[in-house]
């Protein structure tokens, strides 16, 4: 009896070492978080005390009040919704297709046009920057959104998610559909799309986290302030001497709702879509 015991304890030890160090781990994510919150609620005076308290004696409301009154906060964040939507349908819609492509069409060289698509994902976004706004300026896009929007309609890494999931589908699917009299088009739009929700919500939470929290593209391409995003406002409370971080963290929660929001929506979703994609070649 003694010696089940024991192993008993033995077997359950490295399972309360993992459960510590998440736990831990958990804490140390969620440390810059609880900051930004409890700086959110704060006046700079009552921020900067030492040793300061994580729990305000009095919250100070003001702060998100004041932040859509300090900068146009409206303005920006209407124009951040917008552009974050408009490319997030486009991408998915757009990568879906492409993969579709890749995994189920006879298409003469496709291998070899996907490992060129799939360069995006190994280059960095830097060493295109100038040729990329070489063209969106020849075409009279700088300074628009229709521009911004140009360089964002696809991703490396939405084609090789989706082309991963379609792969995992087999193709007596698709068979079955063309002798039901199915062309290409409704087969993807009927059947392969339905079927793929788990990664088009992995991709969308993917795609709009990204693009609400992208910061260098709008401040190359957006330089009138009715076109700025949330991003590039926030950096207003930033002056060469001095920082309102009161007015910061509270402008900071605010942007940080609709990403939150965006991924306790898909959230299940996200979980079956790592689950269940394969990595099938």
């Amino acid at each position: 009896m003694l010696t089940v015991i024991n192993t008993s304890k033995r077997t359950k030890l490295p399972y309360y070492l993992l459960l510590l160090a998440l736990v831990i781990y958990s804490f140390a994510t969620l440390f810059p978080f609880l900051w930004m919150i409890s700086a959110s609620l704060r006046t700079d005076v009552d921020l900067f005390k030492n040793p300061m308290n994580w729990i305000p004696q009095t919250l100070y409301l003001d702060n998100y009040k004041e932040v859509w009154q300090a900068i146009p906060f409206a303005q920006y964040f209407l124009n951040t919704v917008k552009l974050s939507v408009i490319i997030t349908v486009l991408q998915v819609v757009i990568c879906s297709m492409a993969a579709y492509a890749f995994a189920k069409l006879k298409i003469p060289f496709k291998n070899m046009i996907f490992i060129l698509f799939m360069t995006n994902l190994m280059m960095p976004w830097h060493s295109i920057m100038v040729p990329q706004f070489s063209v969106v300026s020849s075409l009279g896009l700088y300074n628009k959104h229709s521009g911004y929007i140009l360089i964002q309609l696809f991703s490396g890494f939405g084609i090789f998610l989706m082309r991963q999931f379609f792969l995992s589908l087999p193709n007596e699917l698709n068979e079955a559909a063309r002798v039901d009299g199915y062309n290409e088009w409704s087969i993807f739009w009927r059947i392969m799309m339905p079927l793929s929700a788990a990664s088009l919500s992995t991709l969308t939470i993917f795609t709009f986290t990204f693009m609400w929290n992208d910061y260098l593209a709008p401040l190359i391409y957006l330089n009138d302030d009715s076109l700025k995003t949330l991003q590039l406002g926030l950096k207003a409370f930033q002056t060469e001497h001095t920082m309102d971080y009161g007015l910061l963290m509270a402008g900071t929660v605010l942007a940080t709702i609709p990403m939150v929001a965006v991924f306790l929506a898909g959230e299940r979703f996200f979980i079956q879509s790592v689950a269940t994609t394969g990595m099938k070649n």
